[in-house]
Protein backbone atom coordinates (compact mmCIF):
# COMPACT_ATOMS: atom_id res chain seq x y z
CA UNK A 1 0.00 0.00 0.00
CA UNK A 2 0.87 3.43 -1.08
CA UNK A 3 2.29 5.92 1.55
CA UNK A 4 0.14 8.95 0.54
CA UNK A 5 -2.71 10.20 2.50
CA UNK A 6 -6.34 12.01 1.13
CA UNK A 7 -6.82 15.28 3.20
CA UNK A 8 -8.28 18.87 2.78
CA UNK A 9 -5.56 21.27 1.39
CA UNK A 10 -4.02 23.91 4.02
CA UNK A 11 -3.98 27.57 2.70
CA UNK A 12 -0.33 27.21 2.68
CA UNK A 13 -0.60 24.74 0.40
CA UNK A 14 -2.59 26.33 -1.92
CA UNK A 15 -0.26 28.17 -4.03
CA UNK A 16 1.85 24.73 -4.49
CA UNK A 17 -0.98 23.07 -5.88
CA UNK A 18 -2.30 25.76 -8.62
CA UNK A 19 1.61 25.37 -9.86
CA UNK A 20 1.35 21.56 -9.76
CA UNK A 21 -2.25 21.66 -11.85
CA UNK A 22 -0.54 24.32 -14.04
CA UNK A 23 2.68 22.24 -14.43
CA UNK A 24 -0.13 19.15 -15.13
CA UNK A 25 -2.59 20.41 -17.44
CA UNK A 26 0.02 22.59 -19.23
CA UNK A 27 1.62 19.17 -20.14
CA UNK A 28 -0.94 17.71 -21.62
CA UNK A 29 -0.64 16.46 -25.61
CA UNK A 30 -3.42 18.31 -27.65
CA UNK A 31 -4.62 20.36 -24.53
CA UNK A 32 -4.81 24.20 -24.97
CA UNK A 33 -1.93 25.95 -23.19
CA UNK A 34 -1.54 28.92 -21.04
CA UNK A 35 -1.08 31.15 -23.78
CA UNK A 36 -4.40 29.72 -25.65
CA UNK A 37 -6.34 30.11 -22.60
CA UNK A 38 -5.14 32.13 -19.63
CA UNK A 39 -8.24 32.65 -18.18
CA UNK A 40 -8.29 28.58 -17.32
CA UNK A 41 -4.60 28.71 -16.03
CA UNK A 42 -5.38 31.77 -13.54
CA UNK A 43 -7.66 29.98 -12.19
CA UNK A 44 -5.42 27.26 -12.10
CA UNK A 45 -2.77 28.36 -10.32
CA UNK A 46 -5.54 30.07 -8.18
CA UNK A 47 -7.19 26.89 -7.17
CA UNK A 48 -7.23 27.77 -3.39
CA UNK A 49 -10.12 30.58 -4.77
CA UNK A 50 -12.23 27.62 -5.28
CA UNK A 51 -11.76 26.81 -2.04
CA UNK A 52 -14.05 29.57 -0.26
CA UNK A 53 -16.93 28.77 -2.49
CA UNK A 54 -19.49 27.24 -0.17
CA UNK A 55 -20.17 22.86 -0.57
CA UNK A 56 -16.65 23.00 -2.13
CA UNK A 57 -13.99 21.12 -0.47
CA UNK A 58 -10.26 21.35 -1.82
CA UNK A 59 -8.64 17.77 -1.22
CA UNK A 60 -4.49 16.66 -1.87
CA UNK A 61 -2.64 13.86 -1.96
CA UNK A 62 0.01 13.90 0.57
CA UNK A 63 3.26 11.90 1.20
CA UNK A 64 5.16 13.73 4.57
CA UNK A 65 5.55 17.25 3.57
CA UNK A 66 5.57 16.49 -0.60
CA UNK A 67 2.22 17.28 -2.54
CA UNK A 68 1.47 14.79 -4.80
CA UNK A 69 -1.86 16.06 -6.56
CA UNK A 70 -4.72 17.71 -5.44
CA UNK A 71 -8.79 17.53 -6.74
CA UNK A 72 -11.60 20.02 -6.10
CA UNK A 73 -15.05 18.55 -4.59
CA UNK A 74 -18.09 20.04 -4.84
CA UNK A 75 -21.37 18.70 -2.88
CA UNK A 76 -23.84 20.94 -4.77
CA UNK A 77 -23.40 21.46 -8.58
CA UNK A 78 -24.18 25.09 -8.55
CA UNK A 79 -20.75 25.86 -7.36
CA UNK A 80 -19.23 23.28 -10.24
CA UNK A 81 -18.35 26.35 -12.43
CA UNK A 82 -18.44 24.69 -15.74
CA UNK A 83 -20.02 25.17 -19.03
CA UNK A 84 -22.66 23.14 -20.32
CA UNK A 85 -25.94 21.53 -17.95
CA UNK A 86 -23.97 20.32 -15.04
CA UNK A 87 -24.67 23.07 -13.09
CA UNK A 88 -28.08 22.78 -12.80
CA UNK A 89 -27.93 19.01 -11.67
CA UNK A 90 -29.57 18.36 -7.91
CA UNK A 91 -28.98 15.71 -5.99
CA UNK A 92 -25.45 15.26 -7.56
CA UNK A 93 -21.73 15.86 -6.73
CA UNK A 94 -19.17 16.52 -9.03
CA UNK A 95 -15.16 16.76 -8.93
CA UNK A 96 -13.14 18.97 -11.32
CA UNK A 97 -9.59 19.93 -11.57
CA UNK A 98 -7.64 16.62 -10.82
CA UNK A 99 -4.03 16.91 -11.69
CA UNK A 100 -1.37 14.55 -10.17
CA UNK A 101 2.13 15.79 -10.05
CA UNK A 102 4.45 14.47 -12.83
CA UNK A 103 6.77 12.68 -10.12
CA UNK A 104 3.88 10.73 -8.44
CA UNK A 105 1.91 9.27 -11.69
CA UNK A 106 1.35 5.52 -11.93
CA UNK A 107 0.81 5.37 -7.94
CA UNK A 108 -2.67 5.44 -8.00
CA UNK A 109 -2.91 9.05 -6.63
CA UNK A 110 -5.02 9.84 -9.41
CA UNK A 111 -7.61 6.89 -8.61
CA UNK A 112 -7.24 7.75 -4.98
CA UNK A 113 -8.42 11.57 -5.16
CA UNK A 114 -11.31 10.09 -7.53
CA UNK A 115 -12.65 7.55 -4.87
CA UNK A 116 -12.42 9.92 -2.13
CA UNK A 117 -14.82 12.58 -4.20
CA UNK A 118 -16.68 9.50 -4.69
CA UNK A 119 -16.81 8.59 -1.04
CA UNK A 120 -17.79 11.72 -0.08
CA UNK A 121 -20.90 12.21 -2.56
CA UNK A 122 -21.87 8.52 -0.84
CA UNK A 123 -21.55 9.76 2.60
CA UNK A 124 -23.53 13.23 1.59
CA UNK A 125 -26.28 10.47 0.41
CA UNK A 126 -26.29 12.33 -3.24
CA UNK A 127 -27.58 10.16 -6.35
CA UNK A 128 -24.66 10.65 -8.62
CA UNK A 129 -20.99 11.97 -9.54
CA UNK A 130 -20.05 14.49 -12.18
CA UNK A 131 -17.47 14.80 -13.73
CA UNK A 132 -15.67 15.94 -17.37
CA UNK A 133 -12.94 15.40 -19.25
CA UNK A 134 -11.46 16.11 -22.43
CA UNK A 135 -10.03 14.32 -25.18
CA UNK A 136 -6.38 15.31 -24.50
CA UNK A 137 -6.97 13.09 -20.55
CA UNK A 138 -6.98 9.72 -21.92
CA UNK A 139 -5.56 8.22 -19.00
CA UNK A 140 -8.17 9.73 -16.69
CA UNK A 141 -10.69 8.85 -18.81
CA UNK A 142 -9.73 5.24 -18.55
CA UNK A 143 -9.68 5.57 -15.14
CA UNK A 144 -12.88 6.94 -14.68
CA UNK A 145 -14.42 4.19 -16.79
CA UNK A 146 -12.66 1.49 -14.56
CA UNK A 147 -14.09 3.03 -11.82
CA UNK A 148 -17.69 2.70 -13.30
CA UNK A 149 -18.45 6.32 -14.86
CA UNK A 150 -20.47 6.21 -18.12
CA UNK A 151 -20.55 9.12 -21.13
CA UNK A 152 -23.21 11.48 -20.41
CA UNK A 153 -23.50 13.25 -23.60
CA UNK A 154 -26.18 15.65 -22.25
CA UNK A 155 -23.09 17.29 -20.02
CA UNK A 156 -20.65 17.78 -22.98
CA UNK A 157 -19.84 21.72 -23.54
CA UNK A 158 -17.27 23.54 -25.50
CA UNK A 159 -14.74 25.28 -23.48
CA UNK A 160 -13.55 28.08 -25.62
CA UNK A 161 -13.62 25.78 -29.20
CA UNK A 162 -12.32 22.56 -27.13
CA UNK A 163 -14.61 19.25 -26.71
CA UNK A 164 -15.25 18.76 -23.31
CA UNK A 165 -17.26 15.45 -22.39
CA UNK A 166 -19.30 14.87 -19.63
CA UNK A 167 -19.67 11.16 -17.16
CA UNK A 168 -21.84 10.48 -14.68
CA UNK A 169 -21.74 7.57 -11.93
CA UNK A 170 -24.56 6.54 -10.26
CA UNK A 171 -24.68 6.16 -6.55
CA UNK A 172 -28.25 4.59 -6.26
CA UNK A 173 -31.09 3.05 -8.44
Amino acid sequence: MDSFVIREARPDEHGALGQLMVSAYASLEGFPTPAEQPGYYEMLANIGQLAARPATRLLVAVEGPTLLGGVVFFSDMAQYGSGGTATQERGAAGFRLLAVAHAARGRGVGRALAERCVQLAREQGLAQVILHTTGAMQVAWRMYEAMGFTRSPDLDFLQQGLPVFGFRLPLRS
